[in-house]
């Protein structure tokens, strides 16, 4: 027995195709009910439309991380979420952190001299971002962590605070990409 062969010519094969095309774009997200399967609405609530970042506190001895990191959260949340960034008492939600720990690390050594060739930073935050209209915690995080590499030694001849701008990079995409998270 043989199959003959179908085929698509013509004029139908362009407009079957964009058809097509059309249908799997309309095609749904995830639900924020797991039970739902997928659904059209967003993930999160779309009331929230504001966001105060205040300055994150720093008790450690790295002295200026908490503004660098802030003002990377807040640049984050301007290019990747809808919200806006708004002053502390007239925001939706309070994005609220403080950087527990601020360490370096050596990675590896010199066969020469002994000294530290490449070094990793690494910043460990708690945060929590609260939605102030309720009081209601929506997402709240300890030991949070992002680290970044530099190499201090000659002839790269790299200071810290390209591994702590690198980190700080790393923290605030991480951070964002939580509070983007269902909740």
């Amino acid at each position: 027995m043989r199959f003959r062969e179908h085929r698509i010519e013509g004029v139908w094969f362009p407009i079957i195709a964009c058809a097509s095309a059309c249908v799997m774009s309309l095609a749904g997200g995830c639900a924020s009910d797991p039970t739902k399967g997928y659904a059209f609405a967003s993930a999160q609530d779309e009331t929230v439309r504001t966001v105060a970042v205040p300055v994150f506190k720093n008790p450690t001895y790295s002295e200026g991380v908490e503004v660098d990191l802030t003002d990377a959260i807040i640049k984050e949340i301007q290019r990747s979420t809808p919200w806006r960034v708004a002053p502390e008492g007239t925001a939706n939600t309070t994005l609220i952190g403080t950087l527990t720990d601020s360490r370096m690390r050596r990675l590896s050594i010199a066969r020469g001299t002994g000294l530290a060739q490449e070094l990793l930073v690494e910043l460990t935050v708690d945060f929590e971002f609260k939605d102030v209209r309720t009081g209601k915690v929506l997402i709240a995080r300890k030991n949070f962590t992002a680290s970044d590499t530099f190499v201090p030694t000659r002839p790269v001849g790299e200071r810290l605070e390209l591994g702590q701008h690198g980190a700080v990079q790393k923290l605030a995409r991480d951070i964002v990409a939580e509070l983007r998270s269902d909740w």
